[in-house]
């Protein structure tokens, strides 16, 4: 799941981060008018002038203002969204950092395949004694230099083909 995301369009991006933009104390006033500002100015085509005096009305409330924002861009399309995440990363660096869309994988993630790539093949070993199991370990070894290091897998496979020797 977390693979998909990367490659997600910057509407689908928008609509999975809006909760995290628009939840409590997230974005303040400015931030949110420096964010409407750049997008008018810098992309008039983005929000024109009375979209903008809409977003930055001071008398609606801070989380309307924004999730308005967020639908009406969701609504333009694909490019609007993009322009929208460039400003809030010139504006908010921290934030845009923060957003669950750009969390990368965890270390733990490949500890886990790691892990479930020795098992499968310690499991294979041990569970049967004919010769071609040394094989099979191999081959799961060699199919995992993604999972593990290269030095780490080099160790292992020159493991495997001492075995047979002995």
């Amino acid at each position: 799941m977390m693979l998909y995301r990367r490659y997600q369009s910057y509407c689908h991006r928008l609509q999975h981060d809006m909760y995290f933009l628009t939840s409590t104390s997230r974005l303040n006033e400015q931030v949110v008018d420096k964010i409407v500002l750049q997008l008018n100015r810098v992309y008039p085509q983005i929000l024109t002038n009375e979209e903008a005096e809409k977003f930055r009305n001071p008398r609606a409330s801070l989380h309307t203002r924004l999730s308005d924002l967020l639908k009406h861009l969701q609504k333009k399309g694909d490019r609007h969204c993009q322009e929208f995440y460039r400003a809030l990363q010139i504006n908010a660096e921290q934030l845009f950092n923060d957003l669950p869309s750009r969390k990368i994988l965890s270390p733990v993630f490949f500890l886990a395949c790691f892990s479930m790539a020795a098992g499968l093949a310690l499991f294979w070993y041990c569970c049967n004694s004919e010769t071609q199991v040394i094989a099979r370990a191999r081959r799961i070894l060699g199919f995992s230099p993604i999972i593990i290091g290269r030095h780490v897998r080099n160790i292992c496979m020159l493991y495997l083909e001492d075995i047979p020797r002995n």
